[in-house]
Formats: structure tokens, sequence, C-alpha cells
């Protein structure tokens, strides 16, 4: 899997600390161990938590990044599907949403 780094290009200025631990933490370390997890199953479980939480903007970014992982338009409108009976019907609407921003019609 790629490195990600948008943390550092983003706010590498402004919180180092924080951009550090990002890029080399969760995504150096924590994303890239696919023998624990697969990168298009830990896609799916943060898709999950983001939506059930209601980080938006975030969900966008790891939609896009889900598609890059082999994650289907299939499996992410069945995954906010069942979510949707578990973190509300508005949060799914705002979802699907964002997916047919990344996945298209």
């Amino acid at each position: 899997m790629a490195k990600q780094t948008a943390e550092r290009k983003q706010l590498g200025k402004f919180a180092p600390q924080f951009a550090a631990l990002n890029d080399d933490v969760l995504f150096g370390e924590v994303w890239a161990k696919e023998d624990e997890l697969s990168a298009h199953d830990r896609s799916m479980i943060t898709i999950a938590c983001l939506m059930t939480s209601g980080d938006f903007p975030q969900l966008k970014a790891h939609l896009q990044l889900g598609k890059e992982h082999g994650l289907t338009k299939e499996e992410v409108v069945a995954e906010i599907t069942h979510l949707a009976f578990y973190a509300g019907w508005p949060k799914a609407w705002s979802a699907f949403n964002l997916a047919k921003e990344v996945y298209g019609e």
C-alpha cells in the first residue's frame, strides 16, 4: 500500500507532531500491517466508524481511499445500508451522497 502523507501536506507546519503521528504511526505502522487486516478490510472498518460518528469530511476521504483499496460500489452501498439501521437513517443519507460523489451514479 502506498504510504499516506496527507497530514504532513495539510498540517505539517501548523501541527507537526500530529502530522507525524498520523503519517508515521497511523498510516505508516497501523495501516501498513496488512498481515493482520488488509487495507480493504481496514477501509470497511474505518468507513463504518466515520459514518456512525458523523465525521463526514473524513468519511469522504476514506471512501476515496477505500475505492483505491478495492472496495466496490456494491460493497459500500451494502455497508451503508446495513449501518443505517444501527447508526441512523440521516447518517446513511449523508454517507450515500458522499459515496455517490466518489463512485458516481
